[in-house]
């Protein structure tokens, strides 16, 4: 076994199989011969320690030779350690004994050895990764996410399944390996986040925006990092267990909150630029003029609904937390009604031109009964501003009704005024 001839691999396997040999010997001697004389000598029981540990010391010897032949940084030696500890760490007479100290004091700089080059090559992997990212759906997130969440919990239970016998180094591991979850979720967060904001200049602010699939993914990515987060970045035990979970579930937050204020912000920009379209036709312009000669259209109102329903089913389908879309959902819908609320406000003292009318009743109508599929609560749906919108247009719908009435001409609403016409829905 220890002639320079045989390869390292196999004098691994020689030890490691002798290693089998030893523990099943003494586990002989400890069931033929310790309950027999153990109660008749009272020296019996720590003669067979002295010899088990002997024994062992023996064995070391040719282990630390064996070790020493070993490649640098491979880590096929680590089973031998698993073995060996398993046994010791259970026995309670050679726990923490001679053999069991020199085991630890060999493999205890393989393992902060293989924990560096881990961190390493993670850290490396994420910024790779996210360099040459293709934001395509994997697993609960991307390619880049998946692989560092695995490669995290991996790691995590590879040191966890060591059983490191000695309290101290043990818990130093698990603070070092959590505080290393959190570090690479939160180097990953920042990175998704910076590729989500350049996503959002991308396309107009035209009714034919649809958000990315892409960006969906970012958020997804988010989303898992946040729910995996606890249990890659809890300790084990002790009185700060959530010290570093804390931290990053703080940071993931912040992430979600500026992506979802971010997002709402790019709709909310396509309905200003149709408001600002529609302010063209405001009383006493020359669109008002030129156009109170013609039938009204809704070219704008219908592109609206259609921009509006195609983006609700992408968040719908390509969003993985249904709490988080619900939630872009609602500030949506809520800032939709601020604005078209705060357009009317400035508009207090002119008449909406019928274009403007049919345009806003329309993405009214259709923002209510569309969110309200999506499952925002009748609470948020129907605010103040809602019921705001819902009076003045119904008072304008009033209005030029009796206008057109007394001036001859057709109206072009084809129901009277009434709540259930500005609440309602009517075919598309």
């Amino acid at each position: 076994m220890l002639s320079e001839d045989v390869p390292p691999k196999k004098k691994l396997d020689d030890i490691m199989h002798l290693a089998e040999l030893c523990i099943e010997v003494l586990q002989q001697n400890e069931e033929h011969h310790a309950e027999a004389f153990s109660s008749a000598f009272a020296w019996f029981s720590d003669l067979l320690v002295e010899h088990a540990e002997i024994f062992w010391s023996l064995f070391g010897v040719d282990m630390n030779s064996v070790l020493d032949t070993q490649p640098p940084d491979s880590w096929d030696s680590f089973p031998l350690f698993q073995l060996l500890n398993d046994y010791l760490r259970t026995d309670e007479n050679l726990c923490n004994g001679s053999f069991h100290q020199q085991l630890r004091d060999v493999f205890a700089p393989q393992v902060v050895r293989y924990v560096d080059l881990m961190e390493s090559s993670i850290a490396q992997s994420i910024h790779k990764g996210f360099e040459r990212e293709k934001w395509e759906p994997q697993g609960n997130g991307c390619s880049t996410s998946e692989d560092m969440l695995w490669k995290l919990d991996a790691l995590q239970s590879f040191i966890r399944d060591l059983h490191w016998p000695e309290e101290v180094f043990a818990e130093h591991l698990d603070h070092r390996l959590k505080l290393m979850a959190a570090d690479m979720i939160e180097a990953a967060a920042k990175r998704t986040l910076k590729c989500f904001e350049f996503w959002l200049r991308k396309g107009g602010k035209s009714t034919d925006y649809l958000v990315f699939p892409e960006m969906c993914i970012m958020m997804n990515v988010i989303i898992d990092c946040k729910n995996k987060a606890l249990h890659l970045c809890a300790l084990d035990h002790g009185q700060n267990m959530h010290q570093y979970h804390t931290k990053i579930d703080e940071t993931l937050e912040r992430a979600q909150v500026e992506m979802a204020r971010c997002l709402i912000e790019k709709l909310l920009s396509v309905l200003e630029s149709l408001l600002s379209k529609l302010a063209r036709y405001d009383e006493g312009t020359f669109f008002a003029s030129l156009l109170s000669l013609t039938k009204p259209v809704n070219e704008l109102g219908k592109a609206y609904v259609d921009f509006m329903r195609g983006n609700l089913d992408q968040m719908r389908n390509k969003i993985n937390d249904e709490l988080y879309t619900l939630s872009l959902f609602e500030q949506w819908y809520n800032g939709q009604m601020k604005m078209v609320c705060d357009w009317l406000t400035d508009r207090l003292d002119l008449s909406l031109h019928p274009y403007q009318l049919t345009c806003l009743m329309t993405i009214n109508r259709k923002c209510f009964s569309d969110f309200e599929l999506q499952g925002v609560p009748e609470n948020s749906l129907n605010s103040k501003t809602y019921q705001t919108i819902c009076s003045r247009l119904q008072v304008e719908e009033a209005t030029q009704s009796v206008t057109q009435s007394e001036s001859g001409g057709r109206t072009f609403l084809s129901k009277p005024a009434s709540s259930s016409a500005i609440g309602g829905d009517d075919s598309d």
